[in-house]
């Protein structure tokens, strides 16, 4: 490896880390923003791509596309926009309870973000190639304000999983590859809303953390010329938060009759959460010399995210948020064109499913499903360098909050609320062998 490509490693390292400190607005809170490449093709016939070593985050066993010691660096500028309007709360669930004063429509709750990924191939031997990734799977940000009507249901909402993947990929004959990788995940959360009641009222915010572990394993076929097929598995990770509570302005409120039996004071909190598995299946067919369809279907295991349930070291009874997800499947289509020997076209469509179910939609998930329009293309400079661009807008189902008869928002009391959401997403990446 040259001291160029040493130092191209080490600064692409720190710059992902600092930059993974920002989440970006994402359906569900799954990021699939890991390859200017993939994205370019919304993602179609991505575990059986031949194209580079990107995809070797939905399918090690991809790292055999590195003939060469190889760096892959991309880059997502994500661009959402989400408007709130309609919203009314109320300080009881039951019927009757006054009317929380504040903003009925927000429209600055979401703002925009970078989503890095690193790639690191370097062949052992002609058929086994190992390689090191860091990507950020999940995340999830926004930021209400404390001054709109729902803000005893959410303030702050910010989750950052960072991933950092040792894999081995080996080609076992001229048409099976398999691949597997263990993965550290650093991830972070931080919650915060107002507590009490409209009129007598503080604000709490949790900041959490905690290292997990995972693998993934995967296998590419090519059965006959021109025919690839890919499978690939992530894990769930298991993570166990332990962090801090901070509350503010809440000395009117503990001396009140509001929190009988317990006061709000600064404390540490504990959670246990598990990110989802992700599964994709793909197909790559080569309809002629120049022209390639992908296909490809992902379903995430959101079921294993039954939900918040935060518990203090200290009277305060726990929080509670059901996330009631259920998996789903992403299916998209893609079409890639080989323009000239330097230029290649990529475009696609998908359809990405929404885990969240209408009776759980919350302030902290207002997600809806959504559809993807994706167009790509990467410029070969030479046989070592070449460079890809990515656009891809995401259009996301208008969805309602309605918050008003659960036995967990008795402290927060009710909220009603309408979403109108989409996204524009710009993807670069550079590809350079040694």
């Amino acid at each position: 490896m040259t001291t160029s490509s040493k130092l191209l490693f080490r600064v692409s390292l720190v710059a992902a880390s600092v930059a993974a400190a920002s989440s970006a607005y994402s359906a569900g809170f799954a990021l699939n923003d890991h390859s200017a490449t993939a994205s370019g093709k919304a993602l179609a016939g991505v575990a059986a791509s031949s194209a580079d070593i990107s995809a070797s985050f939905w399918n090690p066993a991809l790292f055999v596309n590195a003939k060469e010691t190889t760096v892959f660096v991309s880059g997502a500028y994500v661009m959402p926009s989400m408007d709130v309007t309609n919203i009314s709360a109320n300080n009881a669930t039951a019927a009757g309870g006054a009317a929380i004063a504040g903003s009925t429509t927000n429209s600055d709750s979401v703002d925009n973000t970078f989503v890095p990924s690193f790639y690191f191939a370097k062949p052992l031997s002609d058929k086994t190639v190992a390689g090191i990734s860091l990507n950020v799977p999940f995340g999830l940000s926004g930021d209400y304000g404390d001054d709109w009507a729902g803000r005893f249901h959410a303030t702050e909402t910010s989750l950052q999983d960072i991933a950092l993947s040792f894999s081995l990929a080996h080609r076992m004959n001229d048409w099976v590859s398999v691949g597997a990788s263990v993965q550290v995940h650093k991830a972070e959360v931080v919650l915060g809303s107002a507590v009490g009641i409209s009129g007598v009222e503080g604000d709490g915010r949790i900041e959490a953390d905690d290292t997990g572990y995972g693998y993934s394993f995967g296998i590419a076929m090519e059965p006959r010329k021109g025919t690839r097929l890919g499978l690939g598995y992530r894990s769930e990770v298991d993570l166990d938060f332990k962090g801090d509570v901070k509350y503010k302005n809440v000395a009117t409120l503990n001396a009140s009759a509001l929190t009988p039996g317990y006061d709000l004071i600064d404390t540490t909190v504990s959670d246990s959460v598990t990110l989802p598995s992700v599964l994709t299946l793909s197909v790559e067919q080569d309809l002629t010399q120049k022209l390639i369809l992908g296909l490809s279907a992902i379903r995430t295991g959101w079921g294993s995210m039954d939900g918040l349930n935060i518990d203090f070291d200290s009277d305060q009874p726990n929080s509670v948020l059901t996330f009631g997800f259920e998996d789903q499947w992403m299916y998209s289509a893609g079409l890639t064109y080989a323009y000239s020997d330097q230029l290649t076209l990529r475009t696609g469509v998908a359809m990405d499913n929404s885990p969240v179910t209408d009776k759980y939609r919350s302030a902290r998930t207002p997600d809806g499903d959504r559809k993807w329009i994706s167009v790509g293309a990467t410029y070969d400079f030479n046989d070592m360098t070449s460079a890809t661009f990515a656009f891809t807008h995401v259009m996301i189902d208008d969805v309602s909050v309605s918050r008003t008869n659960l036995t967990e928002d008795a402290a927060r009391g009710t909220l009603k609320a309408d979403y109108e959401s989409s996204a524009n997403v710009v993807s670069v990446a550079m590809n350079m062998a040694f």
